[in-house]
């Protein structure tokens, strides 16, 4: 009997299957410097201790996706060690800041089997939680992923599609026990845009470029602890390309994302999101934000921003996110999008 773990392949999931994910990650400032060093990140929260407590949180938590990828890259050898790609992200929320110190587990169920018409290959519907030492939730989501099959002669499984919300309602958005933006200091956050400057449907353009690297995103990749062969073998894939992580793509245009959105400074839930084609070493990201809506909350100072992020490869300056298929003339995704987010942030709601 092997000993090693090949990873599951689509026809070893079943709906309702949980899989209790190894091994618990311990978030270390060590987190924090190579997220720093890896992404132009710069909002004030997760940068300063001082100004996080300014705000009326203790310490100063790591940035949401931190915790995210950590927390997906548990999934990764059981659920997706065998991909052909991530495809999707819906109802994920961000339960509690994570701090440095703090230890998180992730755990999934199965709630979704599709497989593909071409037989070789399914989707898998998973919704996880990553839950810190004390046993509270941290994040739950869900997201579907395609998977290889073992042999595509077995049997197809009963087609489950989960229903699942198309955003999380701003009532179910988790405010940070003692948030409070009433003392908010614009000028150390690095901009003066608060919640009443942005118009629901306002574009805005983010500016900068970051080229990827196949050694940048292997570290981080690494960093979490993903496994997934697409992204580090070259044998792994037919056109022997390593394919760049999803989750690097997101924390880079969330980082590009700064010059215009500084003082959207939690990720409070993300609602939806699509890696809409892949990304590889060379390909410059770009990022651009839409404005979908606006939500006040019950916490002192403070509002909500409901924002799409879209990252493009090469610059998209008329920021235009469908088009038609080439091919058969279909609405599609304009050329040069990778990602399509869809999330909520706090943000400050009024004049410091």
């Amino acid at each position: 009997m092997t000993k090693t773990n090949p990873g599951n392949f689509f026809e070893d999931f079943s709906v309702g299957q949980v899989i209790d994910h190894a091994t618990p990650r311990t978030v270390t400032e060590g987190d924090r410097a190579l997220y720093g060093a890896l992404y132009p990140t710069r909002f004030a929260l997760p940068s300063s201790a001082a100004f996080a407590a300014s705000c009326g949180l203790d310490g100063a938590p790591v940035e949401e996706l931190i915790g995210f990828h950590i927390a997906f890259g548990k999934t990764v050898p059981d659920i997706s060690l065998n991909a052909v790609a991530n495809l999707g992200y819906a109802e994920c929320r961000f339960h509690r800041p994570v701090a440095t110190g703090d230890t998180l587990s992730t755990s999934s169920e199965v709630i979704g089997l599709k497989e593909n018409s071409n037989g070789r290959t399914g989707v898998v519907w998973v919704r996880s939680t990553a839950t810190n030492q004390r046993g509270e939730t941290a994040i739950d989501w869900v997201r579907w992923v395609m998977v290889h099959k073992r042999d595509a002669a077995s049997p197809a499984p009963e087609t489950v599609v989960p229903e699942l919300a198309p955003h999380v309602a701003p009532d179910d958005l988790v405010v940070p026990s003692g948030l409070d933006f009433t003392s908010y200091d614009v000028a150390a956050a690095g901009e003066p845009h608060l919640f009443g400057d942005y118009e629901v449907g306002e574009r805005i353009d983010h500016v900068d470029g970051v080229t990827l690297t196949d050694p940048e995103h292997m570290m981080a990749t690494r960093l979490w602890q993903n496994t997934a062969k697409v992204h580090f073998n070259t044998e792994a894939r037919p056109d022997g390309n390593r394919l760049i992580y999803g989750g690097h793509v997101i924390s880079m245009a969330r980082a590009l994302s700064f010059n215009g959105l500084a003082n959207a400074q939690l990720v409070a839930a993300i609602n939806a999101g699509s890696h809409v084609a892949p990304a590889f070493a060379g390909d410059t990201v770009y990022a651009w934000s839409e404005v979908l809506d606006k939500a006040e909350v019950d916490a002192p100072g403070v509002g909500a921003l409901r924002l799409r992020l879209v990252a493009t490869k090469g610059r998209d300056e008329s920021m235009t996110l469908r088009g038609e298929d080439p091919k058969t003339g279909r609405p599609a995704y304009a050329a040069g999008v990778l990602l399509d987010l869809d999330y909520w942030a706090f943000i400050p709601a009024g004049s410091p």
